[in-house]
């Protein structure tokens, strides 16, 4: 069930929740997509709600418990 709604994050979602999971704030992640902060924000609620967590502690902890970000590079 979680793995299907991960599955529904677009790719700019997969980056920012990558970025997210690797602690870094939202000033850093704008910076580094080339994208407003505000944007970075949104990309973040929608994430949390597709995934049905209310937190950013809950979104990591899914995340790890999960394996969601699974790639070969990581």
């Amino acid at each position: 069930m979680v793995r299907a709604r991960a599955a529904g994050l677009s790719p700019r979602e997969r980056d920012v929740l990558a970025a997210v999971v690797d602690g870094k704030s939202s000033k850093q992640i704008a910076r580094e997509l080339s994208i407003a902060v505000k944007t970075v924000e949104a990309h973040r609620a929608r994430i949390m709600a597709k995934l049905g967590v209310s937190s950013l502690a809950g979104l990591v902890r899914l995340v790890v418990q999960h394996g969601l970000l699974q790639t070969p590079d990581r």
